[in-house]
């Protein structure tokens, strides 16, 4: 059996990325025609590199930034959030603090932790209260109290 990639590999397994393509048929009903822009895992990774300590961004904010860049109608928020996800275990990965990614400041809708970080919702509150975030649960799942007020950009 070969050894699993790293996650830093996996990253660069995407050369055909960025896209943009014409909105799907099947998706035009909730978000009309256009075209949607299916963004690079380094976009993602440059997008969540640039969020500053005490502010936050969300999947769906970083794949409409990444859309607007692109002059395209909508992003891609589900290929978004993978690589969120793939960036985040990256970073654990390389294990450098001063060149981390500090992928504990990205948010799924609504500002809800994400539970497939590394160390799960424990350890992405623990990162986000060092910086001075509030986190509450809200039946089983976890969000930052006011996120949409330290939203960076349009994030």
């Amino acid at each position: 059996m070969s050894p699993r990639k790293s996650w830093h590999d996996r990253l660069a397994s995407y050369p055909h990325l960025p896209n943009i393509k014409e909105i799907p048929t099947a998706m035009r009903a909730r978000h009309g025609e256009g075209t949607i822009a299916t963004p690079s895992p380094q976009e993602v990774e440059a997008a969540m590199r640039s969020i500053p300590e005490g502010r936050l961004a969300t999947v769906m904010g970083i794949g409409e930034d990444i859309a607007a860049r692109h002059g395209a109608t909508i992003g891609c928020t589900v290929t978004t959030a993978i690589f969120a996800h793939m960036v985040a275990h990256a970073a654990e990965e390389a294990a450098l603090p001063k060149s981390k990614t500090p992928y504990w400041r990205t948010l799924k809708i609504g500002g809800e932790l994400n539970a497939k970080y590394p160390g799960g919702i424990e350890a992405q509150m623990s990162k986000l209260e060092a910086e001075g975030h509030t986190v509450v649960q809200r039946g089983k799942r976890y969000f930052v109290e006011d996120f949409a007020k330290k939203l960076t950009g349009t994030h």
